[in-house]
C-alpha cells in the first residue's frame, strides 16, 4: 500500500506561480513513477507531469512543458510541482498519483496510476 497526501494548492493570477507538494508513504519502494494530474470542471483527468523514479526522467504534457517542474526528494520522500507562468486554463484539481508498474509508453495516462491523493484546487484567474 502506498499512501499520497497532495498540497500547495490555492488561488493566484495569470502569471503567477505555486507550488504543488506530493508526501509519499508506505510502500515507497513500489512507487515506479509519481506525477500530477489534472481535471477540469466538465473534462477527463489529465496528465500533467510525471516522473519515473529510479531514474528520474520527467514527462510533461505539450500544453505545460518550459513552465512546470517536476521533482522528487528521496529522502523525504516527496515529490513536487513548480508551476510558473500560470495561466487560467490550468484551473484544475490537481491529483497526485503513483504507479507500481513500469510502462513501455504513455506515462501521463491516468489509468495507468494505482494510487491517488486526496487533491488540491489550483486557481487562476485572467
Amino acid at each position: 500500500q502506498v499512501q499520497l497526501v497532495d498540497s500547495g494548492g490555492g488561488s493566484v493570477q495569470a502569471g503567477g506561480s505555486l507550488r504543488l507538494s506530493c508526501a509519499v508513504s508506505g510502500n515507497t519502494a513500489s512507487s515506479l513513477y509519481i506525477g500530477w494530474f489534472r481535471q477540469a470542471l466538465g473534462k477527463e483527468r489529465e496528465g500533467v507531469a510525471v516522473i519515473a523514479t529510479r531514474p528520474g526522467t520527467p514527462y510533461y504534457a505539450d500544453s505545460v512543458k518550459g513552465r512546470f517542474t517536476i521533482s522528487q526528494d528521496n529522502t523525504n520522500h516527496t515529490v513536487d510541482l513548480q508551476m510558473n507562468s500560470l495561466k487560467p486554463e490550468d484551473t484544475a484539481m490537481y491529483y497526485c498519483a503513483c504507479a507500481r508498474a513500469y510502462f513501455l509508453n504513455s506515462p501521463l495516462t491516468p489509468s495507468k496510476y494505482n494510487y491517488w491523493g486526496q487533491g488540491t484546487q489550483v486557481t487562476v484567474s485572467s
